[in-house]
């Protein structure tokens, strides 16, 4: 069973994410299934840290945009989503290519919604495990 009470596109969420951090960071949309939220990021010279190994706050903002993209999939109507708590784990650092971020969903009451997002280098090594806290507001 879908977890999504929104309909959408890869296209549309890409679309939307023009024009703000997620656009220029590179972040990119890629897979949308019934329980999970799956997006890429570049680890080019808008996302490193000095030394070119991906910047931890970079990795905080891919995991921000998805799972905050997911929550707002998962209201109706009026509603809206804003984040309260979000946490990052660096686990392994990543150097070049793309990162993949995986978000799935842990908690999803009336009134918040927690957020698990796993981060993955291009060898599918687990570099970041973040948790996102979101509440849900109606408008």
């Amino acid at each position: 069973m879908a977890l999504w009470k929104r309909e959408t596109t890869l296209e549309e969420l890409n679309k939307t994410s023009q024009g703000c951090m997620v656009g220029h960071l590179g972040i990119e949309y890629t897979l949308l299934t019934e329980d999970r939220l799956e997006a890429t990021m570049p680890v080019d010279e808008r996302t490193t840290q000095p030394f070119k190994l991906l910047h931890g706050g970079a990795s905080v903002v891919l995991a921000e945009s998805l799972g905050s993209i997911a929550g707002y999939l998962c209201t109706k109507g009026d509603q809206q989503i804003v984040g309260i708590e979000v946490n990052a784990n660096h686990l392994r650092a990543a150097h070049r290519g793309r990162v993949k971020g995986v978000c799935r969903a842990l908690h999803l009451g009336r009134r918040n919604q927690v957020w698990e997002i796993k981060i993955f280098d291009e060898n599918e090594h687990l570099c970041c495990i973040s948790r996102l806290t979101t509440a849900v507001i109606d408008l």
